[in-house]
């Protein structure tokens, strides 16, 4: 945010020729922006990602474009790396102005919600806490700081062709490969441009690494996002242009701290239920403290900590305690 309480103004940079970063504003405490990345292509541009959706957004997305010499009615083709709304928000208020096809993943229905009922999507999230052990009265607060907030996407958007491996992507730069990075999101992909070695990388490897595993939409996001880091593993990459923040080399680097943490979070699930039973949103106060919980980071933490719940289960060491809600659980 800007020092005056409004939000950044859009900026762009050139990382290489035919490539740009479209840094996109967000109104996320923590998250003051993402990033979108526009690739030349017959004279005007593949867009990975779109920024966030709302009021204003798209015209900041044309001011963004407008520093690169293009507009959004130069874009050929829009690719979402997964559904999320800083990702996919604009999506389809791109494709109607501009009038090509959104490639993404067949699993993207998880945003449908959403984009359907945000109304119903918030008493989806309350019901998880609640049944997490948050407290009544912080699930009040939440439902009215959240009652009034837009979805963050402008126009519900189906793809035109799923985004699954075999699938390629051409620009001026060359071809860009998919490859399925679920985890995240189960819609997460990433993109691979091998001759230049090339990652766009979405939300699944970041240059500050932080783990965020979106609860409910599979069985076991954390397993899923274990698997997807071997996938990048094997992938010859010197560049990484990510979903928030700058481009970095050295992936080999930050897929070993993504394990670090994943582990070290799993520790820590495993220590808070050394002393007996205890409800998810429990873990999460012993985890990062009773000042913390009181802040926004407690929701993000609690969607952390009910999947790596799910994914000590699958491994046999958890399980819920029978007959309890808000539920409990304990080592097995």
């Amino acid at each position: 945010m800007a020092s005056d309480g409004r939000a950044e103004a859009p900026r762009t940079e050139r990382v290489l020729p035919g490539i740009w970063r479209l840094r996109l504003p967000l109104p996320w405490p923590g998250v003051p922006h993402g990033n979108a990345w526009a690739v030349a292509h017959d004279g005007g541009i593949v867009m990975f990602d779109t920024g966030m959706g709302g009021k204003g957004r798209l015209r900041a997305l044309d001011l963004a474009l407008g520093q690169a010499g293009f507009g959004v009615e130069d874009v050929r083709l829009v690719v979402c790396t997964h559904s999320h709304t800083d990702h996919y928000g604009l999506a389809g208020a791109i494709v109607e102005t501009a009038g090509c096809e959104l490639w993404m993943h067949p699993r993207w229905e998880h945003v449908r919600l959403l984009a359907d009922d945000p109304q119903a999507a918030l008493e989806a999230r309350i019901e998880t806490a609640r049944e997490s052990g948050v407290p009544v009265a912080s699930l009040e607060r939440y439902r009215e700081a959240r009652s009034d907030e837009e979805s963050g996407i402008d126009v519900l958007k189906e793809p035109d062709r799923e985004l699954v491996p075999g699938v390629e992507i051409e620009t001026d730069l060359g071809t860009w490969q998919v490859h399925e990075t679920p985890g995240h999101a189960p819609s997460h992909v990433v993109l691979h441009q091998p001759e230049r070695k090339l990652l766009i990388s979405g939300d699944h490897l970041l240059g500050r690494t932080v783990l965020f595993f979106d609860y409910g939409h599979s069985p076991d996001p954390v397993g899923e996002f274990l698997t997807s880091l071997d996938e990048v593993e094997g992938l010859d990459v010197g560049l990484v242009l990510p979903g928030h923040g700058r481009t970095f080399r050295d992936p080999e680097a930050k897929i070993a701290e993504s394990r670090r943490q994943v582990a070290e979070l799993l520790g820590k699930v495993r220590a808070a239920l050394a002393d007996g039973e205890r409800t998810a949103f429990a873990i999460v106060e012993e985890i990062i403290g009773p000042e913390m919980i009181k802040t926004p980071a407690s929701a993000w933490v609690l969607q952390i900590v009910r999947s790596c719940l799910d994914h000590l289960a699958i491994l046999g060491e958890v399980a819920p305690v029978e007959g309890t809600d808000p539920r409990r659980w304990r080592l097995a």
